[in-house]
C-alpha cells in the first residue's frame, strides 16, 4: 500500500479531507508508540485514535504504523511523515501566537510621524515609556512637514503622528497631548543675548529664519502675526534645511528664529534661548491618527499617551496653585493656610 503522494494529491487531502485532529493524534501516538497511552495522554479512548489513524492511512494510501503486540512502530514513511507534520504543527502554533500576540497590541510595528526633533520633551518620556511596557513593538521614526504627515495617516504609511497646533482634520482624529512655551533662539554674540527675558518689541526689526519643513509653516505664520502687531513688516528667510543647520545658521549670526521650549533643552553651541515675556500663545502638540486604523499597538500608544496627558496636566495645575488655600470648617467659616 505504501506509495508516493503527488503535489495534486496533497492539494486534494489539504483541502479538507484530513482533519487537523487526525494529524495531532498521529503526532502523539508517535511520541507514545502505543496506542492506549496516546489515548490517555489525549484524553480520549483508545478505539477513537486507532480508528483516525487507520482512517488517516487509508485517505493517504500509506502505512504509517507496524501494530505490534505491545504497541506500535513507525514505518519508514510514517517516520518521515511525521517529521513533516510536527514541523507544520510548530509552525501553525506559531502562527497563532504570533497572531493573538499582534491582536493583543504586544507584538508589531508602530510607524510615528514627526515634523522636527525629539531629543527631549513629552514623546521622548512617551516612547521611552512604551518601550518599557511594549519592547516586542518597533517604532520607526519618519519626519516631514504636517501635510507630508497628514498624507501618509491618510495612506496607511503612518499610524501616528505629532503636529503642532493642528486644528480639526477632517476625515482624522486628533487628540491635545501637551503644550510648550514659544522661545527665540539667537547667536550668543547677539546684543540681546545678555538679556533674561525679550518681548516681541525687541525682535519686531530682526531677521528671522523659518524651515520650510516640520512646524515651519505654523512658525512663519505666527511671526508674521506677531511682528505686524507691532506696525512692523517681517524680514523673513525661508530654508530648506533640518533642525540642527537652522541652529548652525543662527550660531553664525545670520539669523533668529522662533523654536518651542522643549527644543531649547538641547544646548547648540554658540546659540542662546529665551522666553518671550509677552507670549502668551503655546505650542500645542497633538497626535492625529486615522479613524480606520484598528491596530491595537496603537491603541495602546494612544492610552499611554493620553495618561501621561493627564498626569501632566494635574501636575501643572497644582504648581501653579497657590501654597494656601481657605479651609470650610464645620461652621462653614474659612480658615487659611491649608497647605498643599
Amino acid at each position: 500500500m505504501n506509495r508516493r503522494i503527488g503535489g495534486n494529491e496533497y492539494n486534494r487531502y489539504l483541502g479538507g479531507r484530513i482533519p487537523l485532529v487526525s494529524l495531532i493524534q498521529t503526532i502523539v501516538v508517535a511520541e507514545h508508540l502505543n496506542f492506549r497511552h496516546a489515548a490517555n495522554a489525549l484524553g480520549v479512548t483508545q478505539s477513537s485514535v486507532s480508528a483516525r489513524i487507520k482512517a488517516l492511512e487509508e485517505t493517504l494510501g500509506i502505512i504509517l504504523f507496524e501494530r505490534r503486540h505491545r504497541g506500535v512502530r513507525l514505518t519508514e514513511a510514517g517516520r518521515r511523515f511525521v517529521a513533516e507534520v510536527s514541523a507544520g504543527i510548530e509552525q501553525i502554533d506559531h502562527a497563532v501566537r504570533t497572531a493573538g500576540a499582534i491582536a493583543d497590541g504586544t507584538v508589531g510595528r508602530l510607524a510615528i510621524g514627526l515634523h522636527g526633533s525629539i531629543a527631549t520633551g513629552f514623546l521622548v518620556d512617551l516612547r521611552r515609556r512604551y518601550r518599557a511596557a511594549h519592547p516586542a513593538i518597533e517604532q520607526s521614526i519618519i519626519e516631514g512637514s504636517s501635510s507630508h504627515t497628514l498624507a501618509m495617516i491618510r495612506e496607511g504609511k503612518l499610524d501616528v503622528a505629532f503636529i503642532v497646533n493642528v486644528a480639526d482634520v477632517p476625515d482624522c482624529h486628533s487628540r491635545h497631548l501637551w503644550s510648550e512655551a514659544l522661545v527665540i533662539a539667537l547667536p550668543a554674540a547677539h546684543p540681546l543675548a545678555p538679556l533674561e527675558s525679550l518681548a516681541w518689541a525687541d525682535l519686531a526689526t530682526e531677521n528671522f529664519l523659518v524651515r520650510q519643513g516640520g512646524a515651519g509653516p505654523q512658525i512663519f505664520e505666527h511671526i508674521v502675526r506677531r511682528v505686524a502687531e507691532h506696525g512692523r513688516s517681517p524680514r523673513l528667510q525661508r530654508r530648506d534645511v533640518g533642525r540642527d543647520t537652522l541652529m548652525h545658521m543662527v550660531a553664525a549670526g545670520e539669523g533668529i528664529t522662533l523654536t518651542h521650549e522643549a527644543g531649547s533643552h538641547m544646548p547648540f553651541p554658540g546659540v542662546v534661548f529665551r522666553p518671550i515675556d509677552d507670549e502668551k500663545e503655546h505650542a500645542r502638540f497633538s497626535a492625529v491618527w486615522s479613524p480606520q486604523n484598528r491596530s491595537p499597538a496603537l491603541r495602546n500608544f494612544l492610552d499611554l499617551a493620553t495618561h501621561m496627558s493627564r498626569l501632566n496636566g494635574l501636575t501643572m495645575r497644582r504648581q501653579n496653585m497657590p501654597s494656601s488655600l481657605p479651609v470650610k470648617t464645620p461652621g462653614n467659616q474659612e480658615t487659611g493656610g491649608a497647605r498643599l
